[in-house]
């Protein structure tokens, strides 16, 4: 059976394949699962069950990620790494004519894709599969964080002003400037889908879902937090940042607050890639991956220590301090960690005259001990005394309305602190957690915290 539409299809069909610079717009689950739909379609079988099977398989994948056909395209288009969206990143508009003209000519095609709505392919697959009923059309409108997508907009007033552009345009070959600006605000790929990363198994995987906590949520450690804000914003204003330790006790907020920073400035362009002591080999490696990328980062190492001979120390030492390659701009380093002195050393490391020691050895001993002073910046947390720890739990029962007098609240708040972990802002806020939890089920309604 020949489909009504059979002209348009293949029209279609070769729009896609015309594709020269953003072929990858249509190479994930929900691209393909439609390329095969309008393969399908055009080559039916008689009795349209190919078709059926195909509609659904698009269909679904739409509905995974919660997007219509033309939401998905322009999140596509706008998330899409391509030469074209790299160099414009590095050079602006200035590139090859014959690049131009390729991505004038893509967005013509990706345009009449993005014509193509739910309803029309329903109806084509009623006529081939000869239903007396079309099947269900997918027109769900953009859901921004749906998996897999939109997890993360960089500035979802401006992204939503592009996407308005496109749709108000009559000719997409027309936005090459609008999507070069936004490139070169925003990025593309990955850095401009999610906002946290994890550095595992030698590449970079965006994190869905990261740590909500912002910076108001902290309490107390206010000279700490005044200085590594303002040092994150000589980063992203373009300046040299420093590398920062922050070094104390344990609960103290050290990792929290770094996770502030990303929730505060993301919208910024700020970025945080989170690497773990054993993949810090890979150092050098994720700042050349960084180097020429619009948005700044935050590489974060918790908990940080070394062992003797350790190559995670080498591979550190050589970001902190520099090679013959020019340092990025873009990148700082964050770490946080329990010793101040990071590498381990002991008694046995101290310098005893022995025939065929070093003779130089004090210099081996200082060097670990001054391994620390390699960060510009090194911010101390002292542990949290009685007033400390008060304030904090104060600070989070506000937030929480906590429905408690201030001396109940604090009588309770001591008795904890005896029973479980000490005095720490991570206990404070371990305290605050069970203790609104425990007053939501007993029914306690809440009031605005006595003072």
């Amino acid at each position: 059976m020949v489909n009504p539409g059979a002209a348009s299809i293949q029209l279609l069909q070769r729009q896609a394949a015309s594709l020269l610079v953003y072929q990858s717009v249509l190479t994930d689950s929900v691209g393909q699962a439609f390329l095969r739909l309008l393969q399908v379609l055009r080559h039916s079988d008689a009795e349209g069950i190919n078709c059926l099977y195909a509609y659904g398989s698009w269909f679904k994948s739409l509905a995974h990620c919660s997007q219509s056909w033309q939401d998905y395209l322009l999140t596509q288009l706008l998330r899409d790494h391509n030469p074209f969206s790299q160099q414009v990143q590095l050079r602006g508009v200035t590139m090859p004519p014959a690049l131009i003209a390729a991505v004038r000519q893509d967005l013509q095609a990706l345009q009449s894709l993005y014509q193509c709505s739910g309803e029309q392919l329903s109806q084509w697959v009623q006529s081939a599969a000869q239903l007396p009923v079309a099947p269900i059309a997918w027109n769900q409108k953009q859901t921004v964080g749906a998996q897999g997508f939109a997890p993360f907009s960089c500035d979802s007033a401006q992204e939503k002003l592009v996407r308005e552009k496109l749709q108000q345009l009559e000719n997409w070959a027309d936005a090459v400037e609008v999507l070069a600006a936004y490139y070169q605000q925003f990025g593309t790929g990955l850095f401009a889908q999610y906002r946290a990363f994890r550095w595992q198994s030698g590449q970079l995987s965006g994190i869905i879902n990261p740590d909500p906590i912002e910076l108001t949520h902290l309490a107390s450690y206010e000279s700490q937090k005044a200085a590594l804000v303002k040092n994150t914003e000589f980063l992203l204003a373009g300046y040299s940042a420093l590398h920062v330790l922050l070094y104390g006790s344990r609960g103290t907020g050290k990792s929290s607050l770094v996770k502030g920073l990303l929730n505060q400035y993301s919208s910024s362009g700020l970025r945080l890639i989170e690497v773990s002591k054993s993949d810090l080999k890979d150092l050098s490696i994720i700042v050349e991956q960084l180097r020429d990328v619009p948005q700044k980062f935050i590489i974060f190492v918790d908990d940080l220590s070394f062992e003797e001979d350790d190559d995670a120390f080498k591979a550190l030492k050589v970001v902190l301090e520099g090679s013959v390659t020019a340092r990025s701009q873009n990148v700082v380093v964050y770490a946080t960690s329990n010793r101040r002195h990071l590498i381990r050393e002991f008694f046995e490391d101290r310098p005893r005259p022995r025939e065929g020691d070093e003779v130089h050895a004090w210099d081996t001993v200082q060097e670990k001990l001054s391994f620390s002073d390699r960060f510009g910046l090194t911010l101390t947390f002292e542990p949290a005394n009685q007033d400390t720890y008060l304030e904090i739990v104060q600070h989070l029962a506000l937030q929480a309305n906590i429905t408690l007098t201030q001396e109940d609240l604090e009588y309770r708040a001591l008795q904890w602190a005896t029973r479980h972990n000490g005095r720490s802002g991570r206990t404070a806020r371990q305290f605050v957690d069970f203790l609104r939890a425990d007053l939501a089920v007993s029914g306690t309604k809440a009031t605005t915290l006595n003072k």
